[in-house]
């Protein structure tokens, strides 16, 4: 990934995902986004539109399948991914270049909605009934939280595999 562009963009689905797959089998979700600026214009008092970005976005693998049926039109949403440019002919034959995002992550934006969260159950790529939970170390593991357990109860000569908090 060395000399690669990673980018961070906040914006509306413009239209709902589309999923497919390749001939092996692999799931590919396509999304577009679009990515308005707004100012404020303090002699107007007003806030103002920029130009719009669109990019189109894509997902692969599980993430495809999460992506896919989770995300809807009109949605705000965070991506992160790596930025890609490519050329082309068109049916003109005018040369043409679009930017896209191969997708790492994408979720929803928490500012303006809520989400409910449902972890995948292990390698079934099928959602598990059981709510996520910390792990104490800023991830997630399903069931329930985990117990802390007393600094005496410990083995290895004091070593946890617990935080400390």
């Amino acid at each position: 990934m060395s000399g690669e562009t990673v980018i961070t963009i906040v914006g509306n689905l413009v239209d709902d995902p589309e999923l497919r797959f390749t001939p092996a089998g692999a799931a590919v979700c396509k999304f577009r986004i679009a990515s308005t600026p707004r100012t404020f214009d303090r002699q107007t008092n007003e806030w103002k539109d920029g130009d719009a970005l669109f990019l189109t976005c894509s997902v692969w693998r599980q993430a495809a399948e999460n992506a896919a049926e989770t995300l809807t039109r009109g949605l705000r949403v965070i991506v992160q991914g790596r930025l890609k440019q490519r050329s082309y002919e068109d049916r003109e034959q005018v040369k043409r270049t679009v930017y896209e995002i191969d997708v790492d992550e994408v979720g929803p934006s928490l500012k303006h909605a809520s989400a409910k969260v449902t972890k995948n159950a292990p390698g079934s790529g099928q959602q598990s009934n059981v709510p996520a939970t910390s792990d104490g170390w800023g991830g997630a593991k399903p069931g329930p939280a985990p117990q802390s357990q007393p600094a005496a109860a410990t083995t290895g000569g004091g070593y946890s595999d617990e935080p400390p908090f």
